[in-house]
Formats: C-alpha cells, structure tokens, sequence
C-alpha cells in the first residue's frame, strides 16, 4: 500500500501542493483532505503513467466538486521530496490569492489559429476585469506529448496571449512513448492541450533553463518527414548512422542515454534551442522531439554540469524575492542526464531545497516556442503586502 504524504509547504503557503502513492487505496481522497478546506481556485494534478489515468480523472471530479481539475500523464513527477516516480503530485491556486480560466484545446490537428486567437483574447480581458486588484499574471498550457502539435499550437496561441508569459509542458508516459493523456471537467483527452490563464496577487516570474553550449560540430539534414518529426537522412547519409558516425559509435549503440547526453541545438533568433531525438525508427531513421525540417543545420551540443547549473540558476530565482515556490516543467532527458551520471539524489536534494514542485515532460512551452532538453517554470513569490 502506498503511503499518503502530507502538504509539502506549511499553511499560509501561497501555492498548496501535496503529493501520494498510485497505490494507495484512494489517492485522489487523500490528496483532497491533504490539501485542506481552502477554496481553490484551480487544481493540477500531475499522474505518474503507472496510475489508471481514467480512473484518476473521475476521481477527481468526484472528489473536488465545482473546482476546475487539470491532470495529465507524467515521464516522473517532481515532489517536495524531489524527483519521484509512481506517484500524484497535486498544485492547487488558492483562490485568496488566484483567479484562473482554464480552456481546452482539441482538436489539435484541427486548430483555426484566428478563432483560437480571438477565444484567447476574450478570456485574457475577462480574466483582468474580473481580477483587477491581482497585479500579475502567467499562463499554464499542458499538451498531449505524442500529438507532434505543441509547434504548430504555440505559434497559434501566442498573438492571443499578448503580453502574458506562458510556460507549460507536454504529458509523458514514462519512457515507454506510447500513450499520452490530458483531462479537464472530469474528461480523457488525447490530441489535445489545456490552457490556464491566470491572474494573482503574488509578484512571479516565467523562466526556462538550459545547460548546453554549442560546440563547432554541425550536420545538415538532408531529407525528413517534417510533419512525424522523422529526419531520414543527415548530410545524405542515413540519419541514425551519420549521427552515430559523429559520435565515435555505431547506431546499435545509441539509446536514450546517448541522446541525453549529446544533445543537438539549432540556431532560432539570435539564440540556441534544442532539438531533442526521441528514438530510432526502422533501423535508421531518428525521431524528434519537436519540429525539424530539411536544410536545417543541426549544431552537437555539449552540456554543462546538471547539478551546478540547476543550483545556480535556482538561486537566481530566490535572491530575486522572497520565494514561496517554484512551479516547474522539467524535460525527460535531464532527468536520464542526471541517472546517467549519477546525480539524481543530489538533484533531487536541489529541488527539494528550492521548493520545485511539478512533472518530467516529453517536451516543454516558453511563450511562443516548443523547446526541449529544458526546465521552463514559473517562479511564485509570497504576495506583496
């Protein structure tokens, strides 16, 4: 039987957030009582892929009545105790100090960009109306991470969304990559996202972090199926292969391990983003994470310490003010970057320090781009007086 752990911050946190075992014999009840009776205004809860997910979701909305209930599938979720496996780890936004609307997106293969626009909008105006004594405001998008859609939907949302900052994360399945899931109003949902718009009184701040520099080795990619992320060849030879040629290997060596490890980066804007490979398909194709299309120059990245830079980077976060907690997407393969070295302990001991609370992603959202191989987060800080 699973054990049911309390809130993890004390009362009078400005976010609440509780965490349990899949096992346990009604987790959903728990993590209710654990939250406590405050009113709350919206709630995550972030579903390892070991869980029933359907039976999460009607749970869920059994157990939280009238409260809007976002869920998705995890590749691992992050506690107040760290990095976790097997478990649920709830976020709740107390309405004393949040007021959010929540829209559901699907599906994705069928997105009107001017009608979503125009949908974004009204409820961005409505939102401010009626929280115009909260000051600050972010937006929260989570997305079916097999649905190949998180590029083309960011392109989409961002003209609606204005100057409001989105982070957000795509739903795992652990690393078997077969079936991801989000719920909202008490429904299962695959190719589709769910968008939170949110105001509140507690000064925050939006960020993504990366720890990988470019190194002077590039590859082209010379033919791909832009719309699987399937890059067939690189440089003209057979992707799997020539990457694999790069890196000193043959293709049957490369796993999730090696692509954690030997990231690639593309040049987008003045700045690098990483194009993170996911598997080989048929022998020698490479699959992606995220967008890829032919010509594109793909640059081997090389990464910096995880831990240092996680610690670092953190601290940033807290000196700015006096930090309540840190609401944070964390891709997959920093997560296999950390087993592979042998730091996962020591980073869990970070996000714990740091008050990081959220789940391991198949890729993650920062305001009008799909990156991966990142932390993208929101930073909350204790309400101004």
């Amino acid at each position: 039987m699973g054990q049911t752990l309390p809130p993890a911050f004390a009362a009078g946190s400005a976010l609440l957030t509780a965490h349990v075992a899949c096992d346990a014999d009604d987790p959903v009840a728990d993590l209710r009582a654990a939250l406590g009776a405050e009113e709350l205004s919206l709630i995550y809860l972030f579903v390892s892929n070991t869980a029933d997910f359907d039976h999460v979701v009607r749970r869920a909305d059994e157990c939280f009545g009238d409260t809007p209930v976002v869920c998705c599938t995890t590749a691992g979720e992050i506690s107040a105790e760290g990095y976790t496996e097997g478990e649920i780890v709830a976020v709740a936004l107390p309405s004393r100090l949040f007021l959010a609307d929540t829209m559901l997106i699907e599906p994705l293969d069928e997105i009107d960009p001017q009608t979503l626009i125009g949908d974004v909008i009204r409820a961005r105006a409505k939102l401010t109306h009626d929280a115009r004594d909260m000051a600050h405001e972010f937006a929260f998008l989570t997305v079916d991470g097999l649905s190949r859609k998180e590029d083309e939907l960011m392109s989409a949302l961002a003209p609606g969304l204005g100057p409001m900052q989105l982070f957000g994360g795509s739903a795992g399945d652990g690393e078997d990559f077969a079936d991801t899931y989000v719920s909202y109003g008490g429904k299962t949902y695959q190719n589709a996202a769910v968008l939170s718009l949110v105001r509140t009184r507690c000064p925050v701040k939006v960020f993504s972090l990366a720890h990988l520099t470019p190194t002077d080795t590039r590859m082209v990619v010379t033919r791909a199926d832009p719309s699987r992320r399937v890059v067939h060849e690189i440089n003209a030879e057979p992707a799997a292969r020539e990457y694999a040629r790069i890196l000193g290997m043959v293709p049957e060596q490369l796993d999730t391990f090696t692509y954690a490890a030997h990231p690639v980066v593309v040049r987008i804007g003045g700045a690098h983003h990483v194009r993170a490979i996911q598997r080989i398909e048929d022998s020698d194709d490479l699959v992606f994470f995220s967008a890829i299309d032919e010509g594109l120059v793909l640059t081997l990245a090389e990464p910096e310490d995880l831990a240092d830079h996680l610690q670092r980077e953190l601290k940033k976060l807290a000196d700015a003010g006096p930090l309540d907690t840190i609401f944070a997407c964390d891709c997959l393969l920093r997560r296999i970057e950390a087993e592979q070295d042998q730091q996962t302990s020591k980073i869990s001991k970070i996000l714990k320090e740091n008050r990081v609370v959220g789940f391991a992603t198949y890729g993650e959202q920062i305001d009008a781009k799909h990156v991966n191989h990142t932390m993208t987060g929101v930073a909350i800080y204790l309400p101004e007086s």
